[in-house]
């Protein structure tokens, strides 16, 4: 019997902690007005299936996250509401990439915990 590398164990590592999906863009009417994307469900529960250590900041997962050719590093936070997590999405990615709200974008999201 065979057992996987430490290589092959770091790429089923990176592969099961990258995710792909569409979603559109939404804005939480506040001082400030955050928009956020809603991860879609079956990304969130596939996020949830992986064993993680507690961690302080409301249950937050630090994330790399791309829309377009803009890169940024955030963190995605778990929502009551549609028991999903959902993603900040800050003005200078929106500008770079020229979406805003309602527009439905192209993500992928990189955990780093």
């Amino acid at each position: 019997m065979t057992t996987p590398t430490s290589s092959a164990r770091a790429a089923a590592k990176t592969l099961a902690s990258v995710h792909r999906f569409s979603a559109p863009l939404w804005e939480m009417k506040s001082e400030g007005s955050w928009v956020f994307l809603t991860l879609p469900q079956e990304v969130a529960d596939e996020i949830r299936s992986v064993p993680r250590e507690p961690r302080p900041g409301f249950g937050s997962l630090r994330v790399e996250a791309t829309i377009g050719s803009t890169v940024w590093r955030t963190s995605i936070f778990p929502e009551s509401r549609s028991r999903s997590f959902v993603l900040p999405v800050k003005k200078a990615v929106r500008a770079a990439e020229a979406v805003d709200v309602p527009d439905t974008v192209d993500v992928t999201i990189e955990l780093l915990d």
